[in-house]
C-alpha cells in the first residue's frame, strides 16, 4: 500500500528525471544543430578566429610573337630598405662590419654611391631618431637580391614583388598595352588576352590554438596556377623595322603620326601593326594618353579614294559594268539634285573608262559610275567590306561610322562613292583589301594565334569567319584595275618594288574640325593601300600619315609604302612575280 509519505519522493524523482531529460534533449538538439545542420557556418566562423591564411601569388603569363620571341613577361624584383635604428644600435656595439664599410658594399651592389646610401639613413634619423625605415632601392634583380642577402646584415630587408617587363621596349608597344600599378591590364593584348594571361592565386592556410601554436594536421595548401602564354601573329623583326621606318617617314613629312599595317592575304593574320609615336610599356611616363593606344584600331578616318575600289565592285556586280565602261566627266560638275562635285585637278571633259577613273582618282567619274546602282546597294557593299564593324574587337577599337541611307543628303549621295561621309580604321581598310586580294573571300582579321596554358595545353581562338563577299571574277577585275593604278598613276615611279607586280590606291581624307565644325582647312589624313604580288597575292600593306605638312596629299605616303612592301616581300621571301602584267587598261574610252 502506497502511503502519502512514499508518493512525495517518487513524484519528485519523476519530475527531476523529466527535467534532466528535457535539458538533455535540448543539448542533443543544439548539438545536432551545431555539428550537422549549421556545421559549415560554425566552421567558417571559427576559422575567422583561429584560421590563418597566406595568399600564394601566381605569375602572369607571357606574350610572344609568331616565332616565340618574348614581348612581355613577368619577373620577380625586390624592394630593399634599411632600419636606421638597428644600424645605430649595431654601431654602438662595435659590429664586425662597420656601417661605413657596409654602406660601401651595399652601394656597389645597388649601383649607388656609399655617400648616397649613408645619406638615406642620416636623413631618416634626422627626422626620427627611432626610425626603422629608410627606402634603399626598388626593383632590384634576383642577382642583386642574392648579393645583398649574402652580406648578412640584420638591418637590411628586401620585399619581393612581381613586375611586368617588355624586353623589346617599344616594339609592338601600342599593340601590347600595359598594366597599371596594381597589375590590372589597361589596354592592348594585355587586356585582350586577360583570360589566358591572368594567374589564379593559391592559398596556404592552417589553424592555431589560443597560444598561437599551429594545430597539427590543420595545414592546407592550394597551389597557385600561373597564367598562360599568348602567342601573337605579329612578326617582331618586321614590326621593329616598320616602326623605325614609319617614324622616320612621318617626321620627314612633318606628320603628327603614322601607321603601317600588314595582313596575310590567305589567312587574315596581322603580321605587323607598326605605329609612331610608339609606346614603350616599360616607360609610360614618356608617353601621353593619346599615344598609349593603338591608332590602327582606335583612330577612324574617311578613307577617301581607297574605297573607290569598293564602289567599282558594287558597280560591276550591281550595274553590269566592266573596267572599260565609260562616262563623260569634267573636273567640276553640278548634278541634277544640285550637288557640286570636284576633282583634285583641273581637266576638260574626259570620256573616262572605269579603270581610268580609278587611275586618275576622279571623284566626278566615280560619282557617275557609283550612282548607276542604288544607294541601298552601295550601302550593302560597304557593309560587306567591313565598314561600321570592328575587326578583332581590340580594346578601344572603334567600328567606324556608316550612316543609314535615310541620312544621305543630296551631297553625300555622291561623296559616298569616293570614300566620304563614312569612316574606317586602318585595320578595316586592310581587311577590305584582303578580300579583294583573296579572290573576293573576306577572312576576319586575327592577332592572337593561341594560348598555351601553364599545364602545356594549347587553346586556339575560334576559326575566323570566311565569306565570299564579291565574285571571284569581280575581284580579279578590281585587282587588274588597281595594278593599273600602280603602273599608270601619279605615284608609279615612287612605289615600284623591283621584281614584283604591285597594286595600290591612295586616299586623302579631310580631317574633321571638332571646334568649328566641318573640316580643317588644308589638313589631311593620308593613306595608301595595296597588295603584292599581283599574280599570287600574299600580303596587304596599309600606310597612313596623320596630317603631313611637307606634302599634304596622299603622295606623302608613297615612300613609306614602297619601303614597307619591299621589306615584307624580303621578310617572307615571297617569290618574285613570274607572270607578266596584262596589257595596260586605257584611261579613256
Amino acid at each position: 500500500m502506497t502511503t502519502r509519505a512514499t508518493r512525495g519522493p517518487r513524484r519528485r524523482t519523476v519530475v527531476a528525471l523529466a527535467v534532466i531529460l528535457s535539458v538533455l534533449a535540448a543539448f542533443v538538439v543544439r548539438l545536432v544543430d551545431i555539428q550537422v545542420v549549421s556545421a559549415d557556418e560554425h566552421v567558417a566562423q571559427s576559422l575567422t578566429k583561429i584560421g590563418v591564411g597566406d595568399t600564394i601569388s601566381g605569375q602572369r603569363g607571357s606574350v610572344v610573337d609568331a616565332g616565340g620571341t618574348v614581348l612581355a613577361s613577368s619577373v620577380m624584383v625586390y624592394d630593399a630598405q634599411l632600419s636606421p635604428l638597428v644600424i645605430t644600435q649595431f654601431e654602438e656595439k662595435d659590429p664586425k662590419v662597420p656601417w661605413a664599410e657596409a654602406s660601401e658594399k651595399i652601394a656597389a651592389i645597388t649601383g649607388q654611391t656609399g655617400d648616397e646610401v649613408r645619406a638615406l639613413v642620416a636623413d631618416a634619423l634626422a627626422k626620427d631618431s627611432q626610425s626603422q625605415y629608410a627606402p634603399l632601392k626598388k626593383s632590384l634583380t634576383t642577382e642583386q637580391y642574392i648579393e645583398l642577402r649574402d652580406l648578412k646584415l640584420a638591418y637590411l630587408h628586401m620585399e619581393a614583388r612581381e613586375t611586368r617587363v617588355y624586353p623589346n621596349g617599344a616594339v609592338a608597344g601600342n599593340v601590347l598595352g600595359f598594366l597599371d600599378g596594381s597589375g590590372t591590364a589597361q589596354a592592348g593584348v594585355e587586356q585582350l588576352g586577360e583570360e589566358c594571361l591572368a594567374p589564379i592565386d593559391g592559398e596556404e592556410s592552417y589553424r592555431r590554438g589560443a597560444n598561437g601554436v599551429v594545430i597539427p594536421g590543420s595545414e592546407r595548401t592550394v597551389e597557385a596556377v600561373d597564367g598562360g602564354s599568348v602567342q601573337l601573329t605579329i612578326n617582331s623583326d618586321l614590326q621593329w623595322y616598320l616602326q623605325q621606318m614609319v617614324g622616320e617617314e612621318a617626321r620627314k613629312q612633318g606628320a603628327k603620326g603614322g601607321t603601317v599595317t600588314v595582313v596575310e592575304v590567305k589567312t587574315g593574320k596581322i603580321r605587323a601593326a607598326a605605329e609612331w609615336p610608339s609606346l614603350d610599356p616599360n616607360d609610360l611616363d614618356s608617353s601621353t594618353p593619346e599615344t598609349r593606344y593603338s591608332q590602327i584600331f582606335h583612330r577612324d578616318f574617311e578613307p577617301g579614294s581607297t574605297f573607290k575600289a569598293i564602289t567599282a565592285a558594287a558597280a560591276i556586280e550591281g550595274a553590269g559594268l566592266t573596267p572599260l565602261s565609260t562616262v563623260t566627266a569634267s573636273s567640276r560638275e553640278t548634278f541634277p539634285n544640285g550637288a557640286v562635285i570636284n576633282d583634285a585637278f583641273n581637266h576638260p571633259a574626259y570620256n573616262y573608262t572605269l579603270a581610268g577613273g580609278l587611275i586618275d582618282s576622279s571623284n566626278v567619274a566615280l560619282s557617275k559610275f557609283g550612282t548607276m546602282v542604288s544607294p541601298e546597294v552601295r550601302y550593302d557593299y560597304l557593309e560587306r567590306f567591313g565598314v561600321g564593324h570592328k575587326t578583332i574587337d581590340f580594346p578601344s577599337e572603334v567600328g567606324g561610322t556608316l550612316h543609314p541611307v535615310s541620312e544621305w543628303d543630296s551631297q553625300s549621295l555622291y561623296t559616298t562613292t569616293f570614300g566620304q561621309y563614312y569612316t574606317v580604321t586602318a585595320a578595316q581598310l586592310a581587311g577590305a583589301y584582303q578580300a579583294i586580294a583573296n579572290g573576293g573571300e573576306k577572312i576576319d582579321l586575327s592577332l592572337v594565334e593561341s594560348c598555351t596554358k601553364a599545364d602545356g595545353s594549347v587553346a586556339s581562338p575560334d576559326k575566323p569567319k570566311h565569306e565570299q563577299i564579291i565574285e571571284k571574277q569581280t575581284a580579279s577585275e578590281i585587282t587588274r584595275m588597281l595594278e593599273n593604278v600602280a603602273v599608270q598613276g601619279g605615284n608609279a615611279e615612287r612605289i615600284q618594288v623591283p621584281g614584283y607586280r604591285v597594286t595600290s590606291k591612295t586616299g586623302t581624307a579631310q580631317v574633321a574640325d571638332p571646334v568649328n565644325g566641318g573640316y580643317k582647312n588644308g589638313v589631311y589624313y593620308t593613306s595608301m593601300v595595296g597588295f603584292a604580288p599581283v599574280d599570287d597575292p600574299q600580303y596587304v600593306v596599309v600606310v597612313t600619315l596623320d596630317e603631313p605638312t611637307k606634302v599634304v596629299s596622299s603622295a606623302a605616303t608613297a615612300s613609306a609604302f614602297q619601303k614597307a612592301m619591299t621589306q615584307v616581300m624580303k621578310t617572307y621571301r615571297v617569290m618574285p612575280s613570274s607572270v607578266p602584267m596584262d596589257e595596260l587598261l586605257p584611261k579613256f574610252g
